[in-house]
């Protein structure tokens, strides 16, 4: 019997995910959490198998809690499902070892076919967005500047971002500029929205 953890915020996508997986004779859906800090928590306690996370939830993302699963939780694959894939969202989850890559349009018999395929330890990613990924190419900012530019995307000030980064002001302006530059922006704000519909935030 394979054990599952879903992670998903919306309650009627996680609820009904986890009736139609029951159906299969070798899945059993251990637990289920709404935010990325509750399924970390349930992960150590219930240790499933597969981890299946929704990218983007309240707290931590479906990304990081991979990446922390795979030191607290050695034992469990993970797999990303998502409604608003990023190619860099793939680069970031193949680059700490998520095992599966999914849009939420896969249907229940072949997301348990894909949980099936990342619990014997092999890889499923969806091909379109493998294709994404790979028209994409690799983003031109650096760490820092992805940072910088992620904390400007709610329009916040200079000053706030600063003070979020632990940087000085000046310092945060040199990040967003450079940015900008390289994303051929006028500002953060349009930087910060190209960026992240390139997947490189």
């Amino acid at each position: 019997m394979i054990t599952v953890l879903l992670a998903d915020d919306e309650h009627l996508i996680r609820g009904a995910l986890a009736s139609l997986l029951t159906l299969e004779d070798d899945i059993t859906v251990v637990a289920e959490a709404g935010t990325g800090d509750e399924a970390l928590a349930l992960a150590r306690t219930h240790r499933p198998d597969v981890a299946v996370l929704d990218l983007q939830m309240p707290g931590l993302d479906g990304v990081t809690v991979a990446e922390r699963l795979r030191d607290t939780v050695p034992e469990c694959a993970a797999m990303i499902v998502t409604s608003h894939a990023r190619a860099g969202s793939l680069t970031r989850a193949l680059s700490i070892g998520v095992r599966g890559f999914v849009t939420k349009t896969v249907s229940a018999h072949d997301l348990a076919r894909i949980i099936r395929t990342v619990h014997t330890g092999s890889r499923y990613i969806d091909r379109e967005l493998a294709a994404d990924a790979i028209a994409s190419g690799e983003s031109p900012l650096t760490p820092r500047e992805a940072e910088i530019l992620s904390y400007a995307e709610d329009g916040a000030p200079v000053a706030d971002i600063a003070t979020r980064a632990r940087l000085s002001t000046g310092t945060v302006r040199n990040h967003l500029s450079s940015a900008a530059t390289k994303l051929g922006a006028e500002n953060r704000h349009v930087a910060a929205r190209r960026a992240r519909e390139r997947g490189w935030l």
